[in-house]
């Protein structure tokens, strides 16, 4: 089989453990696309994307563009290049539909839900946030439209019932870059279908207030965005005017008629805090404001007199 021309567009650490796999799969990469470098850290010096510096220890060339639209001498960079295929992955770039139609193959993107459910720009953190036990990756054709094309092949897997965002998106990225390999390795096999107009839901972008705990709410749903917004953006509430990220919890029962967010409990394992119906939250793992993440049984010691003070949403 004829080498495949390939341009590689990513980002984040997703689309660097697909372009490993796809390299350590014996394919060649023409061009990596990636966002251009943004200052980061305290000292807001330049950073490169995780990609980028694959890239460069691959000896691959790196193109930057801060946009395709009405750019009409990036798109003619790839357009000279005549590439076979695009693979798109977490980009987080807009594609025109006159770059989409450059490569030979089309513009594959690989989407972490099973479309077309939770299509858009949150899917991990959509899925533990909708309570599903399942979800998987999709390699679709690109299209206009948002996260709608023909579905090349997809994979699914279970959610584990702890499982944060961080730990599900390391499990797709893995699932992902096989499937695409795959892909590379029988595309002339491989029908495109189109998506089911069923059960489409949409993954909007992530907002930071979504992570402040209500504590009026049932434990369960709390324990949910725990997970879904861990590593980022982490949920978080006040003590005492202090700001508190709650990383690792559990739930529990309660039967003490306490305002929502009060710790019924500090024992040298377990803070306990009352939510709404009758439930509580068991937290494992926090993070006080400016130190480091810590277990329950490392915070409390210097901590005492914790029972019936109050978790509230803001630092009133």
């Amino acid at each position: 089989m004829q080498q495949l021309k390939i341009v590689f567009a990513g980002t984040p650490e997703i689309a660097k453990i697909t372009l490993e796999h796809i390299l350590a799969s014996g394919f060649k990469i023409e061009l990596v696309l990636t966002q251009p470098d943004r200052p980061a850290g305290r000292g807001k010096k330049l950073g490169i994307s995780v990609v980028k510096k694959l890239a460069l220890e691959h000896k691959i060339e790196v193109f930057q563009p801060p946009s395709f639209k009405h750019n009409q001498s990036a798109i003619a960079i790839i357009k000279a290049l005549s590439p076979d295929i695009m693979i798109v992955i977490a980009y987080g770039l807009i594609l025109p539909e006159e770059l989409l139609a450059i490569p030979k193959l089309g513009c594959v993107n690989l989407h972490v839900s099973l479309l077309p459910r939770h299509r858009g720009a949150a899917p991990i953190q959509r899925t533990i946030l909708a309570g599903d036990s399942v979800t998987g990756v999709s390699l679709m054709q690109m299209d206009a439209g948002l996260d709608t094309g023909k579905i090349l092949l997809q994979e699914q897997v279970k959610i584990g019932e702890n499982e944060t965002t961080g730990e599900l998106q390391d499990k797709l990225a893995v699932l992902g870059a096989k499937i695409i390999v795959k892909y590379l390795n029988n595309y002339s096999k491989i029908q495109a279908y189109p998506q089911d107009v069923l059960g489409v839901t949409y993954a909007h972008k992530i907002e930071k207030a979504e992570a402040n705990i209500d504590w009026s709410i049932a434990a369960p749903l709390l324990l949910r965005q725990i997970r879904g917004f861990n590593p980022a953006p982490g949920c978080f509430s006040y003590l005492e005017g202090k700001l508190f990220k709650v990383w690792q919890a559990n739930t529990t029962t309660s039967i003490l008629q306490v305002p929502p967010g009060t710790i019924i409990n500090a024992d040298k394992n377990d803070l306990v805090v009352a939510c709404g119906k009758d439930t509580a939250l068991i937290i494992h793992e926090l993070q006080e404001a400016g130190k480091t993440r810590q277990s329950v049984s490392q915070y409390l010691p210097g901590h005492p007199n914790l029972i019936g003070k109050r978790f509230k949403m803001d630092n009133a």
